[in-house]
């Protein structure tokens, strides 16, 4: 760890402005400008508070907003670390699944996939899919990762009776979107996402190599086709600390009519839109 020696220039002690914050901004800097690297440890509270003169109150509080802001993460009874950069994602936004998505941003998606079988319907899947409580449909468990780094688990459920030969597909390498559209001309066209914040179970710390209690986000979506018959649901398990979802608002007068825009739909989804 790097240790440091006072200097007039990181707290003034005569500006208005509170030290915790003058500390905070010093310490963004230091890891937005790449002087501290991802996961590397940053000295204790004792070692700033010697370092710059300040009180642990102070070290504390500006610690704190920066593991708010998501640059540095804590692990119990080791100290204070700095985060990895978090892969920003549209899936809430945009229609498209992780595989493409990650693509159209340079990056290189890998699948594991855990499990690719035949199952009855249970009530919850059913009801989602507008199928019969023990209708047959194919379930997939994959592991995705980036750079060889688990990201997210992601549980997906598709009717059988509408392309019983995915069961046989290697979607190692594809993206589940682009084997329905190419190979069975099976066409999203929208869907319904919901986002909610979760803890890791044993297992989803085992596969995605964090801590039992690690914060999760957890996506559920209906995808339909435009005939209006659900063609997918599926559950997806990102990781807190590596994620983050862009969602773009759209501000509407009036409320009574939505006027589509940027090749929106007109039927967008009402929580996608600001109405006044």
């Amino acid at each position: 760890m790097q240790r440091y020696t006072l200097r007039s220039d990181v707290i003034r002690r005569d500006s208005p402005i509170p030290y915790y914050f003058q500390l905070e901004g010093f310490l963004k800097e230091e890891i937005e400008s790449g002087r501290w690297n991802p996961g590397q440890q940053i000295p204790s509270e004792a070692e700033f508070c010697e370092a710059f003169g300040v009180s642990r109150t102070v070290v504390r509080q500006a610690l704190n907003e920066l593991v708010n802001e998501g640059l540095l993460y804590r692990r119990r009874g080791k100290g204070s670390f700095v985060a990895r950069p978090k892969i920003a994602e549209s899936l809430v936004q945009n229609l498209t699944g992780f595989y493409e998505d990650m693509v159209a941003k340079g990056l290189t998606p890998i699948t594991q996939v855990l499990e690719q079988k035949l199952i009855p319907a249970s009530k919850k899947v059913a009801g989602m899919l507008s199928l019969k409580e023990g209708d047959q449909v194919i379930k997939m468990d994959r592991l995705r990762s980036i750079n060889n780094e688990p990201i997210l688990i992601v549980t997906t459920f598709i009717p059988y009776h509408i392309c019983p030969t995915l069961l046989e597909e290697d979607l190692t390498k594809r993206s589940l979107y682009a084997v329905l559209e190419d190979r069975y001309k099976l066409e999203i066209a929208r869907g319904r996402r919901t986002l909610e914040a979760i803890s890791a179970s044993e297992e989803d710390a085992k596969l995605l190599g964090i801590e039992e209690g690690d914060p999760l986000v957890l996506l559920k979506s209906v995808s339909y086709l435009k005939d209006g018959r659900p063609i997918e649901y599926f559950e997806a398990k990102h990781r807190g600390d590596r994620s983050r979802f862009e969602v773009e608002l759209i501000r509407i007068k009036g409320g009574d009519k939505i006027v589509a825009r940027h090749g929106l739909p007109p039927d967008l989804p009402r929580s996608n839109i600001l109405v006044e």
